[in-house]
């Protein structure tokens, strides 16, 4: 049966940092597209009018992509602001006037976590909640106990398929290239598994710092904010078994079954880094714990990765800003030519940012009479310009009812249990900025593996 459209769109957190990046350039696209003909109200606790708010739009969408007039026109004309605190009453009643004949509308939350229970209330005692989906950004929940607390929360109010829990990397084009390539291509199936393949690694590089988020980082720190959401999505694409069909049902499935043989993580698995002048960045605590950095060591226990190490890097002001799967492979058990070589074995890296690269590294015969060869790599370079940027096909997705790029409470619940265990550990090692994060990362790193460092060899990275 088709979901109806939704005829509202509300977001609170309205004058924050993920609006003005992600948002309002998000809704001018859909604008453009013909797809958002229903108001748009922000609500947020600042102090300004509903012309102050459009203006601080058109701020937000002119530093981010650019105004398209006839587009932002469309915009403008249907934004509304409100002006409220979360915990009163008397912001839901200013809602609920405002949606006017409004039967479904959409809400997203686009605010810190601590405050996701008390939205969500305030929608249901105020009825602004009836018929409604909502969007919850992420980190959905602080550990398992408070994912699971949130899940019942939200659960009492909104049916599942009306729970948009809304991870932006599902919705990257290179993140869903990633998926494509893995199952159209049958010459992978085959070393997809344990006998054939070393490690597997996932860098999520950022050089900068935090742009004025301290108080929304000192929340969560680089395990909350990337590794239990993003960085574990992305490891279920590339370790799934084969879905039944492409539909959201079969995929969830397969992921969900992954997710639940990922092994806990234990201290041991886990490095955890704060770039030095953290501490005295505006919002964070002078003597704050909260890691912008981590490394982690991952096994699945199934067949087909039965032993595997898979290894996980995030962290902030690192070298570039760039995130790369690396695949290693093993080096052939009965080699003829090259025995002693010291290069690197065959490999399969996937850059989904900036730039979209597939790297395939293999060795060739050097020119001459012996059988000696050298390191090759063979790329296949995308454009980085995606059609579509990832909000505004998860909002878009969202205001159709269409719930496919978007997580399932059992998988964020699984996905909780598998860093539950770390969530508390205090061990912090300074780093200075530029560099690949503390000495402890290479502690992770099990037999003689190492970490490939995203290089400028196959395509530029980000590097301001």
């Amino acid at each position: 049966m088709k979901t109806p459209y939704s005829d509202a769109f509300v977001f609170f957190g309205a004058s924050g940092n993920l609006a003005y990046e992600k948002i309002f350039p998000a809704l001018q696209a859909l604008a453009r597209r013909g797809r958002l003909e229903i108001p748009v109200i922000g609500v947020a606790r600042s102090d300004w009018t509903t012309d102050e708010f459009r203006a601080h739009a058109r701020n937000s969408i002119k530093e981010h992509g650019g105004v398209d007039e006839d587009a932002f026109a469309k915009l403008s004309a249907r934004l509304l602001y409100l002006r409220g605190d979360y915990k009163e009453d008397s912001t839901y009643e200013q809602l609920r006037e405002a949606l006017k004949d409004a039967k479904q509308p959409l809400h997203y939350l686009a605010i810190t976590p601590s405050m996701f229970e008390t939205v969500t209330h305030g929608l249901a005692r105020s009825g602004c909640g009836k018929n409604a989906r909502i969007i919850v950004e992420k980190p959905f929940g602080r550990d398992l106990a408070t994912a699971q607390e949130l899940n019942h929360t939200l659960r009492q109010y909104f049916p599942e398929d009306a729970i948009l829990r809304i991870d932006h990397y599902l919705g990257k084009e290179p993140v869903e290239n990633l998926l494509y390539f893995r199952f159209a291509n049958s010459f992978l199936e085959p070393i997809w598994r344990h006998d054939h393949v070393a490690n597997i690694q996932i860098t999520m590089a950022e050089k900068f710092g935090l742009r004025g988020r301290g108080a929304f980082y000192e929340e969560v720190g680089a395990i909350r904010d990337v590794v239990q959401n993003h960085m574990l999505q992305v490891l279920t694409l590339l370790t799934m078994e084969t879905p039944a069909d492409a539909g959201m049902v079969a995929m969830n499935h397969e992921k969900l079954m992954v997710l639940n043989a990922m092994r806990p993580l234990a201290a041991s698995d886990v490095a955890r880094g704060q770039f030095r002048g953290y501490r005295g960045e505006v919002g964070v605590s002078p003597d704050s714990h909260v890691e912008t950095f981590a490394a982690l060591r991952l096994f699945i226990d199934n067949p087909r990765w039965e032993g595997v190490p898979f290894y996980i890097r995030a962290g902030k002001a690192l070298p570039v800003t760039c995130t790369e799967v690396t695949i290693q492979l093993k080096r052939p058990t009965h080699p003829i030519f090259d025995a002693h070589h010291s290069g690197q074995a065959n490999y399969l890296r996937f850059r989904l940012s900036p730039d979209v690269f597939i790297t395939l590294g293999a060795r060739t015969k050097l020119p001459g009479e012996g059988m000696h060869g050298t390191a090759t790599q063979l790329i296949a370079c995308h454009s980085s310009q995606e059609n579509m940027m990832p909000y505004e096909r998860l909002i878009g997705d969202a205001l159709r009812g269409d719930n496919s790029l978007f997580t399932h409470g059992d998988m964020v619940e699984a996905a909780w249990r598998v860093v539950d265990p770390v969530l508390s550990d205090t061990a912090l090692q300074e780093y200075q900025a530029g560099t690949w994060g503390p000495p402890s990362a290479a502690q992770v790193l099990t037999n003689s593996d190492q970490w490939h460092d995203p290089v400028l060899e196959d395509g530029p990275c980000e590097t301001d």
